[in-house]
């Protein structure tokens, strides 16, 4: 993927740098605050009970948990909309989710509850040495705690080095379907269109339409040579209108009628039907101008009722839930569709899917009134398109299809049919 997409899998020294320094200051924070609140306990004995007075341990610990909350829920943030955190800055490596773009708030939270699985539960125990007051083996329950959540968030975000696949997810990547980058020796997929880049989008700009000859029209007439002008052939007498019923088929044109062998000359034929000359245009300059049969098929003639613009047909689709949605000119189609940074989508067409099957951003769809062009953005299951004649064909990821309407794209387990309005 690397070499092809020009994408380069975060290492796991990278990815420990990046984690040290983001736990760097609520862990600083957590040890002040909890260090500050344990000295502040004061013990005092009334008969046979002690009492411990724990009001600077609760003031001074819900105060660094309350500025460590709001710190991972800041850098989460940041990180599900953008993929970046502090130490992903500085260590120029970016978290995605499965498809390359920003991970999202689902994604981010379930690798922060697997990385931390092991510190949280040592804050657990803090809080209840607190509440039961186990404070004097409290050091003997917490220490061990804290040492194995901290060596579980090492061995968890340093995973992804025995990934088979060339490194590429850790155990919690797997578990959240996520991804991470080094945007330093490769490319940045959030700002760039996903996994599969600018490929993913199909053309704006169309081929133009090729001139096309047409199809009555033959070989240029040689201009005559100068000299005596014939004279012209007599115009045929209009003759009695021929009754309906025996109207002649009309003739076909005299460059594609076989000439018969006893056929005077200077009269074409068709079907064996002699056929009058035609006659001779005005001369100019001693040299004659020869009627050609293209010259009428040129000229075509204004139907009364018809000089406004011809009406644009509207697309539309029908999702196979019954839901029917009129297209704009770019439409980006998931289950959660984002577009990134750079790319100008008028419409976001959500689709609910209880399977999953659907990826976040699944189809890139370009109408083009005769039809859309439609681009699979490397989805996870893939998207296949049933023509009207039921020919089923597969979407090659990142390559543009164009669809006419009367056709269904298939995307997950969803399907939608276009149509015209």
């Amino acid at each position: 993927m690397g070499v092809n997409l020009q994408l380069a899998p975060a290492t796991a020294g990278k990815r420990l740098g990046a984690a040290v320094i983001d736990w760097l200051p609520p862990l600083a924070v957590l040890v002040v605050t909890f260090a500050i609140g344990f000295a502040g306990i004061t013990r005092s004995r009334s008969g046979q009970f002690i009492t411990y007075d724990t009001a600077s341990l609760v003031l001074s610990g819900g105060i660094g948990l309350a500025l460590t909350a709001v710190y991972l829920f800041t850098v989460m943030g940041i990180e599900a909309r953008t993929g970046r955190t502090p130490g992903n800055l500085l260590m120029g490596i970016r978290s995605a989710d499965n498809d390359g773009y920003a991970p999202g708030a689902g994604t981010v939270f379930l690798r922060g509850l697997i990385t931390g699985a092991g510190i949280i539960l040592a804050l657990l125990a803090a809080i209840l040495v607190v509440v039961f007051r186990w404070f004097e083996p409290a050091l003997f329950i917490l220490a061990p705690l804290v040492f194995a959540g901290a060596a579980w968030a090492v061995l968890v975000v340093v995973s992804n080095h025995w990934d088979k696949n060339s490194g590429l997810r850790g155990w919690h990547d797997k578990a959240a379907k996520a991804l991470v980058f080094d945007v330093k020796a490769g490319r940045n997929p959030i700002t760039t269109g996903g996994i599969q880049g600018p490929y993913s989008f199909a053309p704006l700009d169309l081929p133009p339409v090729q001139q096309v000859l047409s199809p009555v029209a033959g070989p240029p007439a040689a201009p005559a040579q100068p000299g005596p002008v014939a004279a012209s052939a007599p115009a045929p007498t209009p003759s009695a209108p021929t009754p309906p019923s025996q109207t002649t088929p009309y003739p076909a044109p005299a460059s594609f009628a076989p000439p018969a062998a006893d056929a005077p000359a200077g009269q074409p034929f068709s079907g064996g039907v002699p056929m009058p000359a035609a006659p001779s245009l005005p001369v100019q300059g001693g040299q004659g101008t020869q009627h050609h049969v293209d010259d009428d098929v040129e000229r075509t003639q204004l139907r009364p009722g018809a000089g406004g613009p011809a009406p644009v047909a509207v697309l539309r689709i029908r999702l196979d839930d019954g839901r029917d949605f009129q297209l704009d000119r770019s439409v980006l189609v998931g289950r959660n569709p984002v577009g990134q940074a750079g790319e100008q989508h008028a419409q976001l067409l959500a689709v609910d899917d209880p399977g999953r099957s659907i990826s976040k951003t699944h189809l890139h769809l370009l109408t083009d009134g005769a039809g859309i062009w439609v681009t699979d953005r490397n989805s996870t299951n893939g998207s296949a398109v049933t023509t009207p004649n039921g020919a089923r064909t597969p979407l090659a990821p990142g390559v543009p299809t164009f669809v006419i309407p009367g056709s269904s794209v298939h995307f997950g387990d969803r399907t939608f049919y276009l149509g015209q309005a």
